[in-house]
């Protein structure tokens, strides 16, 4: 069995409510073994049989649909991929915890458009942006509350969906994964 962990976007902000209960009992009725929430932002624990993740974030996302009425974006990643966003982030270490995130991507983000949208982004904001695999990472330096380079101006200019979670946040998953 392998270890992965769910990332919901849009758990429990705007109008998409849900308890974590529900959601562990979701995926212990689709039979997927040691479910554990973490925080309430819709991060879930999981073991399950080794394969590509996409697959499995596919059949989160009609879960969440058929059950919940919810039209939401799940990326899965294994323990290893869930260290390496902490790790190969270039801003951890560098800013602040809280401040410093990756954002999952549903897939990996065409170089064309990501150079696109850090140069829609230039006169925006300090942000800093790099790119890696199925992710991006950023460095809010004065916050996500202040920043204009939110999901959907992101989203748009990639062409694909993502959530994101402050490396804070990756490496206390990271460590009960392990």
């Amino acid at each position: 069995m392998t270890r992965y962990c769910a990332f919901f976007a849009s758990i429990n902000v705007g109008g998409n409510r849900l308890t974590m209960a529900d959601l562990r009992y979701a995926f212990e009725r689709e039979e997927f073994e040691n479910v554990e929430t973490v925080v309430a932002s819709g991060n879930v624990l999981f073991d399950f049989d080794e394969r590509p993740t996409d697959g499995l974030e596919e059949l989160f996302a009609h879960m969440m649909l058929d059950r919940f009425d919810m039209d939401t974006f799940a990326a899965v990643r294994n323990a290893a991929q869930v260290r390496a966003a902490v790790e190969d982030n270039p801003f951890t270490g560098v800013g602040l915890d809280h401040n410093v995130h990756t954002l999952f991507l549903e897939r990996d983000a065409e170089q064309a458009r990501f150079d696109k949208l850090v140069a829609d982004h230039a006169d925006r904001g300090p942000e800093k942006i790099a790119i890696g695999p199925r992710c991006l990472y950023i460095d809010y330096v004065d916050g996500v509350g202040q920043s204009r380079l939110s999901n959907a101006f992101i989203e748009r200019r990639l062409g694909c969906r993502g959530t994101a979670r402050n490396v804070r946040s990756l490496a206390r998953i990271a460590a009960k994964m392990a």
